[in-house]
């Protein structure tokens, strides 16, 4: 199957999010266009059908909107992945962005862990979006997509460039890691999910 589809509602945010690892279109609306953007690189580079409408307190600020999208799409990747039988597991991505370098490197291994390296200011882009939220996006997922993330920017100067970077090496990541690689479950341990 490798689709899930879930509906999120709090006193916050209310996140309807679709999923599907093996392709599609993309529509994304989260009422802050460049996290639209982002979003849509990760779904456009990592080959993935991902339908997001999400609504929230933006009149306070991002923080609430961008780590729950991130805390949903998490939930949406694991339940996706199912048990993760016949996954390649490990997916790993340079990026170069004129003069900044990312690199992604994920583990779906079910045990959630991030370690984040990137030097973002605390500014806003557009319309609302806090560039110091990537990193809590990036978190969010993880944690609730039960995988390492490893994510870093390795040299740069250009802000945006760092950002899509990393989203765009999140894709590729993402996108090895999920490839259908046979049919045995990539552990010795005789389970990834817990």
């Amino acid at each position: 199957m490798r689709k899930a589809t879930l509906n999120r509602a709090t006193l916050e945010t209310d996140i309807k999010l679709s999923l599907d690892l093996d392709g599609g279109e993309a529509r994304i609306s989260t009422g802050l266009g460049y996290f639209d953007h982002m979003l849509m690189q990760l779904a456009k580079h990592g080959g993935f059908a991902l339908d997001i409408e999400a609504k929230g307190d933006l009149h306070v600020d991002s923080h609430h909107l961008i780590e729950d999208v991130g805390l949903c799409l998490g939930d949406a990747l694991r339940e996706a992945l199912g048990d993760r039988k016949g996954i390649a597991r490990w997916g790993e991505a340079f990026v170069p962005m004129d003069e900044t370098l990312a690199r992604v490197l994920v583990d779906l291994s079910g045990r959630p862990f991030c370690v984040f390296q990137a030097e973002l200011p605390k500014i806003i882009f557009g319309d609302g979006f806090q560039v110091e939220m990537v990193r809590e996006f990036f978190f969010a997922l993880s944690m609730r997509g039960a995988f390492n993330l490893h994510a870093a920017v390795l040299y740069g100067e250009n802000t945006h460039h760092k950002v899509e970077g990393l989203f765009k090496g999140l894709a590729r990541a993402l996108k090895a890691a999920v490839r259908v690689d046979g049919d045995l479950l990539p552990t010795t341990k005789g389970t990834l999910t817990q």
